[in-house]
């Protein structure tokens, strides 16, 4: 992905693959076959839960990094010169990612699950979902949100520029901005198992697939590269869908028992995808981005780095934590709500570039 490809003029949106078209549906069919092989196989699962190495379950392990690889593949680090180029734009994007949403994250979490849900939900697990939710907003958007700027007509270099600037910021920021959160939460950090966490599955897999992305350019160039994401991509959805698999087999008897658990905890990451995605569109139109750079801006702060999320959910928690059950609730609506929001930036272009001739930094410059 260079930048003589990514600089081109936008094409109309490819359409979503099959499996990024129906992801909801097939994290619900992951639901069911879960919870069914859970409940009529309990050893084989419980025994796969056991297959620990200092706290890192080695199936999962693998699975993780199947599930990521192929997605830090496309970013390309070398686009970092990019920044000044849409500084404004850059700037909204850091601002919502990591002074906004984490922290709003946490305060709907002590608001919904402290206190509106709180009797509805186990009083022994209150603490892991709140952590669960922190988990998922501490970890930008890396791959979907490629999808989402396509579908938008987003500036393709300054999606490639954010992403690779926030992914760099996530290798430094993701454990301490977590700890901290915890913390205020009343929550015990283990943070051993945190940064090992990140050193397993954001570390070492960005150094895994940089030199991968290397070598497939320096043996046949962009052609070459292309071919082998085509081919490994869907890897990644596939070791998803597995993890959920697994996941759903352990929390398979706290959803029979409280089917309205999975609801009441997406209502706080809905409230925090709408808040997010809307500030950063108001503040882009209000310093004068233009709607190419404002659409990705206001999606990478709506989305979620789930994989991430999921794996330091499992390493910290356990499989069975609500910390594992929230952050796979953000898998499940990922699509259908930031598909809507796309919808809505989409409907509202007009609106936007109405309102740039009046924008005090656009009248300034």
């Amino acid at each position: 992905m260079n930048a003589t490809t990514l600089a081109a003029p936008a094409a109309a949106p490819a359409p979503l693959s099959v499996f990024e078209r129906y992801l909801t549906i097939w994290v619900f069919l992951c639901i069911i076959v879960g919870i069914g092989l859970g409940q009529w196989l309990p050893g084989p699962f419980h025994a796969i839960g056991r297959m620990e190495i200092a706290k890192v379950n080695i199936p999962v392990g693998l699975l993780i990094w199947v599930m990521i690889i192929p997605m830090l593949l496309k970013i390309d680090f070398g686009a970092l010169h990019q920044v000044k180029q849409h500084w404004r734009g850059i700037g909204v994007t850091l601002f919502v990612n990591w002074a906004v949403k984490p922290f709003s994250m946490a305060l709907l979490g002590w608001i919904f699950v402290r206190h509106v849900f709180a009797a509805s939900l186990p009083a022994s697990q209150l603490d892991s979902y709140i952590a669960g939710l922190i988990l998922l907003a501490a970890a930008p958007c890396t791959a979907m949100v490629f999808v989402w700027s396509r579908l938008t007509n987003g500036h393709p270099l300054f999606t490639l520029t954010q992403v690779a600037l926030n992914d760099t910021i996530m290798v430094f920021a993701f454990a301490p901005i977590v700890a901290l959160l915890l913390g205020l939460s009343s929550i015990t950090v283990p943070w051993d198992t945190l940064l090992t966490s990140v050193v397993l599955y954001l570390v070492i897999p960005v150094v895994i697939a940089q030199a991968l992305r290397k070598a497939l350019l320096a043996r046949g160039g962009q052609a070459t590269f292309d071919r082998a994401l085509a081919i490994i991509g869907p890897w990644s959805i596939t070791a998803l869908l597995a993890t959920l698999v697994l996941l759903f087999a352990f929390q398979g008897e706290a959803i029979i028992k409280q089917p309205l658990i999975i609801a009441m905890l997406a209502i706080p990451i809905l409230i925090q995808v709408f808040f997010n995605s809307a500030l950063a569109y108001w503040l882009n139109r209000r310093l004068g981005e233009s709607h190419s750079v404002a659409c990705p801006s206001a999606l990478i702060g709506a989305s979620n780095f789930f994989e991430l999320a999921v794996a330091a959910a499992i390493s910290l928690f356990g499989f069975e934590s609500g910390a594992a059950l929230a952050t796979v609730v953000g898998v499940l609506i990922e699509v259908p709500v930031m598909l809507l929001v796309v919808r809505v930036v989409n409907r509202s272009k007009g609106w936007y570039e109405d309102g740039l001739s009046r924008s005090p930094a656009r009248a300034a410059s």
